[in-house]
């Protein structure tokens, strides 16, 4: 059965999900060691800096989301973000990674929060058709990056 649990409570699935992290984002982390990551992002489940929404079945990890505290040093005055969203290619074509975005900001929501902000290579059409709106194209990684915002 599916679950969307959060990351603080399942601790065993913190190295794995954050590995998947580095390597989906090798751009993101060329500067930072895997272990040093590691140990970033399982302090951020305690901390709040990096809260994940993960979805597990029958004990596997299948994928997750973050609500981060910072997701773009250029920006600190924007957050909280919508970050870290991947899914297990084995897994995907379910509908999860919506599920965990909605989780996500269902979850900002409820903190109180009114506008969520992302930033994205590649899938900004993906998340412009389920509301969010582009509010600038920046160079960043050496990439063009998207910066976006949904309104809650």
């Amino acid at each position: 059965m599916l679950q969307l649990v959060w990351l603080r409570d399942h601790m065993q699935y913190s190295n794995t999900m954050a590995q998947w992290l580095h390597q989906q984002f090798t751009y993101e982390f060329k500067e930072q060691p895997l272990a040093n990551w590691q140990h970033e992002f399982a302090e951020g489940q305690a901390n709040g800096d990096w809260q994940c929404l993960i979805a597990i079945e029958n004990g596997q990890l299948l994928g997750g989301a973050a609500l981060a505290a910072s997701d773009l040093p250029a920006r600190p005055e924007l957050g909280p973000w919508l970050a870290c969203v991947f899914v297990a290619t084995h897994a995907r074509k379910r509908g999860l990674a919506e599920q965990l975005i909605e989780g996500i900001c269902s979850q900002a929501k409820a903190g109180g929060t009114s506008t969520l902000y992302l930033h994205t290579h590649d899938r900004h059409e993906y998340y412009a058709k389920r509301g969010w709106q582009v509010l600038e194209c920046f160079q960043a990684w050496g990439k063009e990056q998207w910066l976006m915002a949904r309104k809650l």
